[in-house]
């Protein structure tokens, strides 16, 4: 097996994998806090790295039916949460290609200051 290539998303605050610390996103791609996961209270961000997605699946979820993977950190495998694919539902389209991270499952910390 070899090197994990791990990206850094950069930003000020950067969220990681709370099993790892692997950052996964930052502050400036948080788009909500109103929404909740299995593990309660979760994050809607536009731009992430170091995820890897499992096969697409339909799910019936409080907003309707959508498309959805599962992401995983891409280092230790720990589930995160998960990224619309499809919304069926016109109003809830502004989710799609956007990733829902579980606040039990991030960490947020200081990042790197931007010039």
């Amino acid at each position: 097996m070899g090197r994990i290539y791990v990206e850094h998303p950069g930003g000020s605050r950067v969220f990681s994998c709370a099993d790892c610390c692997t950052p996964i996103t930052n502050r400036k791609s948080l788009l909500s806090t109103r929404f909740t996961g299995a593990t309660g209270r979760a994050f809607l961000f536009s731009t992430v790295v170091n995820l890897i997605y499992s096969p697409v699946q339909s799910r019936m979820m409080l907003t309707g039916r959508h498309m959805v993977r599962d992401v995983s950190c891409k280092y230790c495998s720990s589930k995160l949460g998960w990224i619309y694919e499809y919304a069926t539902d016109d109003n809830q389209r502004y989710k799609e290609g956007c990733v829902i991270l579980e606040r039990a499952l991030i960490v947020e910390s200081d990042g790197i200051d931007e010039l």
